[in-house]
Order: structure tokens, then C-alpha cells, then sequence
């Protein structure tokens, strides 16, 4: 597998993960989460590390600080993983890929014609919200 590949998989399934532990979902995936890293064996000593982690990055809750050090801690684990075990890859992104948030429905767009006036940026900003349907 590429390493670019793997690497991109570390890092955004150590993000993934630190979100996941700071929400209820976490209670549905962290028996998943514990078989990957104890390689198809749910064991006790993964789950305490899995639960230590999650407590921090609760206890993290506005610093980024601390969970960036949570997050560094589940790139090491993972790069670990990946490393012994290259299969677990393709496990996390299926893992992460069923509790990822769906993505709502597009059904139309919004188009903002700006006329009559001096742009100073590229930056626009709208407010408010569009109840029409398209």
C-alpha cells in the first residue's frame, strides 16, 4: 500500500477517532475500535488505553492543546497498526466511513449576484437562511 496513502489514513483516523470519542457514538464503535487495534481480540488492556485516551479528550474539551495530544497518541497507535498490519486500513475506513456524518441532500443552489458596488475581497458572507426550494 502507499505510504501517502497510509499516512493520510493516520492522520485523519486519529482525527476521526478523538471526534468520535468526544460524542455518544462512541459507546456504538469503541468495541470495534478496541478488536482493530488488539488485532480481532477485544482486550482489556486496549479498552482501559481507548478509555484513558477518551477520558482526556473529554477532559480536553476546549483546549486544543491537550487534544491535539490525544490525537498524537492515536497517530502513533495507528501508525503502529498499519505497519503490523495493513488490512486494518481498509477496517478503520469502513469503520469510520459507517459513523462518518451523512451528508444532507442537495436539491438545489444558491446563486448571489452582487451589483452596483465595490468588492474590495473575495470574501463574501451571507446570512440568514434560504427556505425555498429549488
Amino acid at each position: 500500500m502507499e505510504a501517502e496513502i497510509v499516512q493520510q489514513m493516520v492522520t485523519s483516523g486519529a482525527s476521526s477517532l478523538a471526534g468520535l470519542m468526544a460524542t455518544a457514538a462512541w459507546q456504538q464503535v469503541s468495541s470495534r475500535v478496541s478488536r482493530m487495534f488488539g488485532r480481532g481480540e477485544e482486550d482489556e488492556a486496549t479498552g482501559a488505553e481507548l478509555e484513558e485516551i477518551r477520558a482526556e479528550v473529554l477532559e480536553a474539551g476546549d483546549d486544543r492543546e491537550a487534544l491535539a495530544d490525544q490525537t498524537a497518541v492515536l497517530r502513533a497507535r495507528l501508525r503502529r497498526l498499519f505497519r503490523e498490519n495493513p488490512a486494518a486500513v481498509a477496517e478503520l475506513r469502513d469503520l469510520l466511513a459507517e459513523f462518518a456524518p451523512q451528508e444532507a441532500t442537495r436539491i438545489g443552489s444558491v446563486h448571489n449576484v452582487i451589483r452596483d458596488s465595490t468588492v474590495n475581497s473575495d470574501i463574501v458572507i451571507q446570512a440568514g437562511t434560504t427556505n425555498q426550494r429549488f
